[in-house]
């Protein structure tokens, strides 16, 4: 069984800046998409950035991120410790949000597989 299991996060004002971590076990893929997503209260859950590894046009245009956060945040990821790392810089206080990871194994599949379990990110103005 896959988990992705999250961490980092918390409180920080305007300006600051947070490392997320989601740090994958059970399985290994040989291609892979990670995306982070957010959802602020009463906000649909949106996309943030991803990544993928893989071989061909499922990867191409990555690493790819929403507008809103281009040019300040960054996905990186350690292959040493399975682990991908969202780096977010000059947040704002509209990036106030529960944060989370997914693993996408497959381009044929239309959804992620796997979800961690989510971490506040706090922004205060």
């Amino acid at each position: 069984q896959v988990q992705l299991v999250q961490s980092g996060g918390g409180s920080v004002q305007a300006g600051g800046s947070l490392t997320l971590s989601c740090a994958t076990s059970g399985r290994t893929f040989s291609n892979y998409r990670i995306g982070w997503f957010r959802q602020a209260p009463g906000q649909e859950r949106e996309f943030v950035a991803r990544l993928t590894v893989a071989e061909g046009s499922w990867s191409r245009g990555d690493p790819f991120y929403a507008d809103f956060v281009k040019g300040r945040f960054t996905i990186a990821k350690d292959n040493a410790k399975n682990t991908v790392y969202l780096q977010m810089n000059s947040l704002k206080p509209e990036d106030t949000a529960v944060y989370y990871c997914a693993l996408i194994t497959s381009a044929y599949r239309s959804s992620y597989d796997f979800w961690g379990q989510g971490t506040q990110v706090t922004v205060s103005s």
